[in-house]
């Protein structure tokens, strides 16, 4: 039981080591924990203020991301729009260029077709002047008595004419 009743001796030796301790840590020791806790506290304090501005950023810059996203989605949906419009552009220029080709191709045969129709007519109209005046000049040259003898002459010399 004595240790739970201390005499007075050991009490005040207890308490004036206890004083000599509380005054030598107040002096030295204290004063760098307390200047270790504020350190401490600052950095602390500095590092979720840091946190906190880099989160403000980062929400910025997603959402300049997204601002960017959506800008880049609209330039692409023009430069698509205008790529088609491009392409349609030159689609219906090669057709109406190919229209045109294809008409002058016709019109240039049209005109070569009239302009052999006209040369075969000439050609034709030239062999039967010519098979005209062969068959005049032979009848001329043969006198014949009668019209039925002349037709008949006529008719014999048409079946033997050569037609080139």
């Amino acid at each position: 039981m004595q240790l739970l009743t201390p005499d007075l001796g050991l009490f005040i030796w207890t308490l004036l080591a206890f004083l000599i301790v509380f005054f030598i840590l107040k002096k030295f020791a204290w004063p760098a924990i307390i200047k270790g806790l504020n350190d401490r506290e600052a950095n602390i304090a500095g590092s979720i203020a840091t946190a906190e501005k880099v989160k403000l950023e980062m929400a910025q810059l997603k959402n300049e991301n997204e601002a960017f996203m959506v800008k880049a989605r609209e330039e692409r949906a023009l430069m698509l729009k205008e790529a088609k419009d491009t392409k349609d552009k030159i689609i219906n220029e090669a057709k109406d260029q190919a229209k045109e080709i294809a008409a002058k191709i016709v019109a240039d045969a049209q005109i070569t077709i009239n302009e052999q129709k006209m040369a075969a007519i000439t050609e034709m109209k030239n062999q039967v002047g010519k098979l005209v005046i062969e068959i005049s000049e032979k009848i001329l040259r043969r006198e014949l008595v009668g019209k039925t003898e002349q037709e008949t002459y006529i008719n014999q010399l048409a079946q033997e004419a050569k037609f080139n």
